[in-house]
């Protein structure tokens, strides 16, 4: 059992759209991620997809409407809801899914995620 400072975590990588698990959490992955564009429209058949923006802004796009999240905010797309977070500039995120999740919804196109 350690403590995490994000801070320290985020300022560990560069990469953009890459998670990195920083915890356990009931069989979750707690990760941070640096998002800057668009990521592609995806969905997750089995589980919700949570966003907290730790530091900038964020679109999560979906087919019929957009959620504007800023810091300190967070959303939950449903399971087998389609959807593409989109940041005009860079942000961090704190996302936890089950482990083994691929940030794509499909395991062929998902980032490896890293542990740091």
């Amino acid at each position: 059992m350690t403590k995490a400072n994000l801070a320290e975590k985020l300022a560990a990588f560069s990469a953009h759209w890459s998670p990195h698990i920083v915890a356990d959490y009931n069989g979750n992955d707690v990760m941070v991620v640096k998002v800057e564009g668009e990521f592609n429209w995806h969905s997750h058949p089995d589980t919700d997809d949570l966003f907290l923006v730790l530091e900038g802004e964020i679109d999560i796009e979906m087919r019929d409407r957009t959620v504007a999240l800023g810091k300190g905010e967070l959303f939950v797309v449903p399971k087998g809801v389609e959807h593409r977070p989109v940041a005009r500039k860079e942000a961090h995120l704190l996302l936890i899914e089950p482990r083994g999740t691929p940030n794509t919804g499909d395991p062929e196109t998902a980032a490896v995620k890293v542990v740091l």
